[in-house]
């Protein structure tokens, strides 16, 4: 689990079958029952894995004995007649045992090849009968594959000999084809002739069909899992579905063609596609290209046009001989070539009486093919825009959210008009091409579509004619390119406005493309452009309004954490600043979070009334809650939090990714925090605006090792430190400080914590020290530094004092108390009492892990313990933080007091060596991690290896990789 993840490979193994086990079965099944059928017939379309099918069930029956003779059809059979029953003779043949050929060695195959030269079909019949009849004792399967392609003669003759053979003998045949909705054709590739004779073929008592469906949802997870060995996301599998339709080759040609690029990003045993990664043009090739680059005219042509068109329904047939100059008939012609070629399906109407249009049996095909256009593209766009926007005026429908009247309902109503106006361009009418690409833009909801509209917005820049609405389209632009991640375009349109556009932008407009420029450099953590930007002479250079300069100024000093400047910069700017509401606002927060930062949180908490919100624009009002909601998350106020979310009206599923990571993270909800930081770490997304940019590794590190993941904590601190340039990195080294002192590296933990507190004091921070302070002191009084920790906890206690938070008090009170605990029976009064305090004050917070922590320390001076560490471990397992579920159970031992539910305990125990075990800690390193002694891991170890039958640590690590049961 580390910044950027992995790249993700494909693994291919000849023996995977994924989602044709019911099928492998059901044919075995058949071949092997001597009273059934003699032939299966295996109809699967393009890329339905049906060669792999057969040589796998191949395998499975020579493995039990039986003789499988395989041969295969290719195309140009169909125009040989008798060349198919040829060959089944000659396999036959080879196979048989002396004793049962009659006449001469090679009799029976030479009256073939005069038989198959003549014509003669009736010979051909006689002999194949013969052949089929004495096949000796072991049991043969002759194995056809792409039967498609075989003559219909031959067809007709199997079709006629077949009752006749012995049950000794079967035949498995595959052909292309499928069995769904828009089929008009027999076989799909050969036309009626042979197609005809499969159809026979497949309707005869002694042949059973076996039709191979598309994969599932679920099925379609289980091939990726296969390639990938990862699970991937969501909307990874969501978006290989729309492509592929759950085709297997497609599926892997898909992946085949991300991989390829390092599209796909595995963390943690995760996979993510690249946000913006464009669907792939299949290669040359691949087979769903090969199969169409084999038709001829005018089907290419044809399938090109519709590939643009085919959402217009019954009048994309009209429009692909206007643009193209193709002749109706000579449409419709191809039009039915690709149907029987299974590129493209018809579409019936609801009662099936005719069609109503047709579409492309797999999108990636259609993808392909639109993208291999020439400047026929821009033509046949326009053409369908034109039709729209004439349907849509006829019918008096304005707005860009109202249906299109004349669009399929199996078209993407949403991205199909916007989309043909970017590739018509300056071919339709520019000033409604922009309307209509700004409206489409806007009504996009967050989510994977939503990077769509950049293309869009893009067209809309280009196209639009008049300079001042060309700037307010940049604008668009720019924030919709920060919206989803694409910082660099955002910088780059927001460092062109500041420059360029001083005259015609507003005062307001300039403090956002100013506030824009100094975010996208910190998310893209290029941090020595920040310093520039936090000095008065980068924004001198620029012609920009005092206004706009100190509000991009003061937003870069924060962002680099220097606080006490940009409150300094506030202060001696207020008697100049603009009495606009959106620049008062943006300057009094950043202002209140400097000055929150170094302890001076009034102005802060004043700003959460939300007393401006409703004077704000919707866009302006929605950042500035969530920056509120971050800073109250960032100091671990989750009630505070969340009543300002309740308060502003913004639904939870609103939040940004990173939002929901900081909210879940304090909920307890630690598997879907966990969810999001994957997302964000594989799209090397680790900075966040708050006042410690490096919460999101750092709360995702504290996670991975309260569930005894220690060294990929370690791995992902590592991954995200930025070698001394950039803000300080607080947390880090507050996490990284604990994961040492778990693996009991005391002086480690103590140098990490010291060498933040200095950071923090030549930066003047003190939100959030009391992170650091609270361990520093526990470390000194373990290692019997009374003075030391006497210190610390005074630092501490001012802090709590200073920012007044539930938080910082907390940690006063149970470091005071576990310090105090050390120096000897007189103090236990006082730190009883300050636990109880604690207690009290962490069930008011409602977060589930802090609460079981303080829970674990009151309960070891409280007589009452047993309530407290019950307590304490039902909450730990809420959160799944398995070691400290491991320490609970220990101190209900010491206290003598029972363990809920046995058996998940011992599973639990077992899980966790294991995965301390897979994270590479050797059995002294366990020892100290679970406190135990090493004998006692050692036994643990052997228990774990007699009841698993695991026989090695490799062997524990392959399980806990693969899935530990």
């Amino acid at each position: 689990m580390v910044r950027g993840g992995t790249a993700a490979i494909i693994h291919r193994s000849a023996d995977e079958l994924v989602g044709r086990q019911r099928e492998s079965n059901e044919i075995h099944a058949i071949l092997q029952d001597p009273d059934g059928p003699h032939a299966v017939l295996v109809r699967g379309e393009r890329g339905s894995g049906r060669s792999a099918l057969l040589r796998l069930v191949c395998e499975r029956l020579r493995a039990e004995g039986s003789t499988v003779l395989p041969t295969v059809c290719v195309t140009g059979d169909g125009d040989r007649p008798l060349l198919f029953a040829l060959r089944l003779v000659m396999a036959l043949e080879r196979q048989r045992p002396a004793a049962l050929r009659p006449g001469s060695p090679g009799q029976l195959v030479a009256e073939a090849i005069h038989a198959a030269d003549g014509r003669d079909r009736t010979a051909m019949a006689a002999l194949l009968a013969a052949a089929l009849t004495r096949s000796g004792a072991t049991p043969v399967v002759v194995l056809v594959d792409d039967a498609h392609h075989a003559d219909a003669d031959s067809l007709d003759v199997l079709v006629e000999v077949a009752p006749a053979v012995e049950p000794r003998v079967g035949l498995l045949l595959s052909t292309a084809g499928h069995a769904g909705p828009g089929r008009t054709s027999g076989d799909g590739e050969t036309g009626d002739t042979g197609g005809a004779a499969l159809e026979r073929l497949g309707r005869v008592p002694w042949t059973r069909t076996v039709v191979l469906p598309r994969l599932g949802p679920d099925e379609t997870i289980a091939m990726v899992v296969r390639r990938l060995r990862a699970t991937p996301d969501t909307g990874l599998v969501r978006r290989i579905h729309a492509l592929t339709r759950g085709i297997p080759g497609a599926i892997d040609a898909l992946l085949a063609e991300w991989t390829q690029q390092g599209a796909i990003r595995v963390t943690d045993g995760h996979a993510f596609l690249a946000a913006g990664t464009p669907t792939p043009v299949l290669p040359d090739h691949d087979r769903l290209v090969t199969a169409l680059d084999t038709l001829d005219e005018p089907c290419v042509t044809v399938a090109a046009a519709l590939s643009l068109l085919w959402p217009l329904g019954r009048s994309a047939p009209r429009l692909v001989a206007s643009s193209t100059g193709l002749a109706p008939d000579a449409v419709a012609d191809g039009i039915r070539g690709l149907v029987e070629a299974e590129v493209i399906d018809e579409l019936l109407d609801a009662d099936g009486s005719g069609i109503r249009g047709w579409t492309f049996r797999v999108p990636l095909t259609e993808h392909t093919v639109r993208e291999r256009m020439g400047p026929l593209r821009g033509r046949l766009s326009a053409a369908a825009v034109e039709v729209l926007w004439a349907a849509r005026d006829a019918a008096g429908v304005a707005g860009h959210r109202d249906p299109l009247p004349a669009l399929l309902d199996e078209a993407d109503a949403v991205t199909y008009l916007p989309e043909r106006i970017v590739d018509a361009g300056s071919l339709v009418d520019r000033e409604r091409a922009v309307r209509e690409l700004m409206a489409a833009s806007e009504g996009l909801q967050p989510g994977p579509t939503e990077r769509t509209g950049l293309r869009w917005l893009q067209a809309a820049a280009h196209l639009t004619i008049d300079p001042a609405a060309g700037v307010q389209v940049l604008r668009c632009y720019a924030r919709a390119a920060y919206r989803v991640g694409d910082y660099t375009t955002a910088r780059g349109i927001g460092e062109s406005l500041l420059r360029n556009t001083a005259g015609t932008l507003t005062a307001l407009e300039l403090q956002e493309a100013a506030a824009l420029v100094v975010a996208t450099a910190c998310n893209n953590e290029d941090w020595r452009a920040l310093s520039r930007m936090a000095e008065t002479r980068w924004w001198d250079e620029l012609p920009l309004p005092a206004e706009a300069a100190v509000v991009g100024q003061t937003l870069a000093l924060c962002r680099l954490a220097r606080w006490a400047e940009a409150v300094e910069l506030c202060v001696r700017t207020s008697d100049e600043r603009d009495t606009d509401l959106g620049h008062r606002v943006s300057i009094e927060l950043f202002q209140s979070s400097a000055e929150f930062a170094i302890g001076r949180p009034e102005r802060l908490m004043s700003l959460l009334t939300l007393d401006d919100l409703s004077h704000l624009p919707p866009h302006r009002a929605y950042t500035y809650v969530l920056a509120l909601f971050d800073r109250m998350l960032n100091c671990c106020d989750l009630s505070t939090a969340e009543r300002l979310l309740a308060a502003s009206g913004i639904p939870a599923d609103a939040l940004p990714p990173v939002n929901q990571f900081l909210w879940n993270h304090l909920r307890g909800r630690w598997d879907e925090a966990l969810e999001s930081a994957r997302r964000m770490l594989a799209e090397n997304q680790v900075v966040i605006p708050t006042a410690d940019h490096w919460l999101l590794p750092a709360r995702t590190a504290a996670i991975l090792l309260a569930r005894g993941r220690l060294m990929s904590a370690g791995r992902l601190i590592s991954s995200v430190r930025v070698n001394g340039e950039g803000p300080p990195e607080y947390a880090l080294d507050g996490a990284e400080a604990e994961l040492l002192r778990t693996l009991g590296d005391l002086a480690g933990a103590e140098e990490r914590l010291r060498r933040a507190l200095t950071v923090a004091d030549v930066s003047g921070q003190v939100q959030g020290t009391e992170e650091l302070w609270a361990p520093l002191a526990e470390l000194a009084a373990q290692t019997g530094d009374g003075g030391e920790a006497a210190e610390c906890l005074e630092r501490l206690e001012q802090v709590a004092d200073r920012m007044g938070g539930g938080r910082p008090r907390l940690l006063s009170l149970l470091a005071s108390a576990r310090v105090l605990r050390q120096t000897g029976p007189t103090v236990h009064d006082t730190v009883r009492e300050r636990l109880r305090e604690a207690v009290e004050l962490a069930r008011r917070r409602e977060q589930p892990f802090e609460t079981a922590v303080t829970l674990l320390t009151a309960a070891e001076l409280d007589p009452d313990r047993g309530g407290l560490l019950h307590e304490a471990y039902e909450l730990f397992g809420v959160t799944d933080a398995a070691l400290w579920r491991f320490r609970t159970r220990a101190a209900l031992r010491e206290a003598g007091l029972s363990v809920p539910g046995r058996k998940q305990a011992t599973a639990e125990s077992e899980h966790l060596l294991a995965t301390l075990i897979a994270e590479g800690l050797s059995n002294r390193q366990i020892a100290t991690v679970l406190r135990l002694s090493e004998d006692a891991v050692a036994n643990r170890l052997t228990r774990l290896f007699a009841r698993t039958g695991l026989q090695s640590r490799t062997e524990v690590v392959t399980a806990v990789l693969t899935g530990w049961h």
